[in-house]
């Protein structure tokens, strides 16, 4: 499998930061299209297609979000963020919070004493 450049991962970082944006205020095609372009470039990116599976899910498209967020965790399976929507999609107990990038994907942790 080929490593991700430096390069790849601050695009992403940057993709990632402007679909959190075009969530916000539900520009769902502008992040389609800045989506499906970063694919083109990087189509082995487990990045991309875990946002397509977000982005998917928000317009209740739900077994096309699955698909991609399969597709991310097959390209990389130590990508948290699409494991953690594939976790999170099977518990389906709070929709509309999926991760975007590593620092979405924090559970509440709870301590017993």
């Amino acid at each position: 499998m080929k490593k991700n450049t430096m390069k790849e991962k601050h695009e992403m970082r940057i993709l990632c930061r402007k679909i959190k944006k075009l969530i916000k205020i539900q520009n769902f095609t502008e992040c389609e299209k800045l989506i499906l372009k970063a694919m083109e470039k990087y189509p082995h990116s487990p990045v991309t297609h875990n946002l397509l599976g977000v982005i998917l899910e928000y317009q209740d498209d739900s077994s096309n979000a699955i698909k991609h967020f399969r597709a991310a965790w097959a390209l990389d399976p130590s990508y948290i963020p699409a494991k953690f929507n594939l976790e999170y999609y099977e518990d389906s107990l709070n929709r509309h919070h999926f991760a975007i990038d590593e620092r979405d994907c924090v559970h509440e942790v709870t301590f017993e004493i």
